[in-house]
């Protein structure tokens, strides 16, 4: 299975001036855990709520003083559509993270999750 097959192609976006508040706005709204953080439309990295939690709240700083660029994580690793899934567990298991940017052409056109493959291998095992 591909991982544009499983993907999510919605993918909601911070810019890295804007505050930690309004990353946290924007987990609510849109019901997510994680926003690609853009420098105009350079992807220049990604902010979880978990980064919030341990760099924001934990360390006791102000959300809507701290600027997404401080606590954001750089340098994306990211994954190509027609990819498998295998793959994308790989990268995933190698660099300790949970979310992964899927990219086509160089561009940004999806994200795929843990939760995104545990449900297709589900799927998978069923269809055996």
């Amino acid at each position: 299975m591909l991982v544009q097959e499983i993907m999510t192609k919605k993918i909601k976006s911070i810019n890295f001036n804007d505050t930690v508040f309004k990353a946290c706005n924007k987990f609510k709204k849109f019901n997510v855990g994680s926003l690609v953080v853009k420098d105009d439309d350079l992807i220049v990295g990604i902010i979880t709520e978990r980064d919030v939690i341990l760099k924001i709240i934990l360390s006791n700083k102000n959300p809507s003083k701290t600027l997404i660029r401080d606590i954001m994580t750089p340098n994306l690793k990211t994954i190509y559509s027609l990819a498998t899934i295998e793959d994308a567990a790989d990268v995933m298991k190698k660099n300790n993270i949970k979310k992964l940017p899927v990219i086509y052409n160089n561009n940004l056109v999806g994200m795929i999750t843990e939760t995104d493959i545990s449900q297709a291998i589900k799927i998978l095992s069923k269809n055996i």
